[in-house]
């Protein structure tokens, strides 16, 4: 077996860390950190940044220079969107076949959300959220809606997304629109209310998303002038 070279050994272990979500997006990445952490000159760890940048996976900014590359607006802005809707549905119509005992679940994990706000993982926190999200969504009894509902999280996945890493003041937020959706399904409010509070809860947390990437480009275009 061939000998793993510094550069590639350096692209590799970068790469796992910007997938696992231990580099975030626009995390800045120190070519002379990294070469320190790996024991290797700053020479091989420049030629993986390379290649993850032609991957688009980093990106090179001027007065700034590397980091990790910031979600795709576009793609992001329209899975979410897509993602709002089918999820709406499906935990409204899943709202009535939900149990007690599940909702006590759900509620639990929103607790534990909460408590985590205090030593802010956003990664784990994204972890939790889904699963919070699950409870309820499952139970929805259209297979077609559900389907919808777990590609638009894959998709999600595949931006290596957590939009809490770049928005982590949105999660205290989140937590508390957590409370209200339960409250609605507890109180078996009329289904469109369901889909609706659903709805604005994750279409919330994407205009969040945007507003920082606008204030983002800002203040590349105020540094580069």
């Amino acid at each position: 077996m061939a000998t793993e070279s510094k550069s590639e050994r350096a692209y590799r272990v970068i790469r796992e860390r910007i997938n696992s979500g231990q580099y975030v997006p626009g995390y800045r990445l120190v070519l002379a950190t990294i070469a320190s952490e790996l024991d290797m000159s700053v020479v091989p760890v420049r030629e993986a940044i390379r290649r993850l940048e032609a991957e688009e996976l980093v990106t090179f900014e001027r007065n700034v220079g590397a980091q990790v590359s910031l979600i795709k607006e576009a793609e992001y802005q329209h899975t979410m969107e897509t993602l709002a809707l089918v999820e709406g549905a499906a935990t409204a119509l899943g709202a009535p076949e939900i149990t007690a005992d599940q909702l006590a679940r759900a509620a639990e994990i929103n607790e534990r959300l909460r408590q985590s706000l205090d030593h802010f993982d956003p990664h784990r926190f994204t972890e939790l959220n889904l699963e919070f999200h699950s409870v309820l969504f499952e139970t929805c009894p259209n297979p077609h809606i559900l389907d919808l509902v777990h590609r638009g999280w894959g998709r999600m996945r595949a931006l290596r997304d957590s939009s809490f890493s770049f928005v982590p003041g949105r999660a205290r937020a989140s937590v508390e629109e957590h409370d209200r959706i339960l409250q609605l399904v507890t109180d078996r409010a009329p289904v469109i209310e369901i889909e609706v509070a659903a709805r604005e809860h994750r279409l919330a947390t994407l205009d969040a998303v945007l507003a920082r990437q606008r204030d983002s480009k800002q203040s590349a275009s105020s540094s580069a002038s």
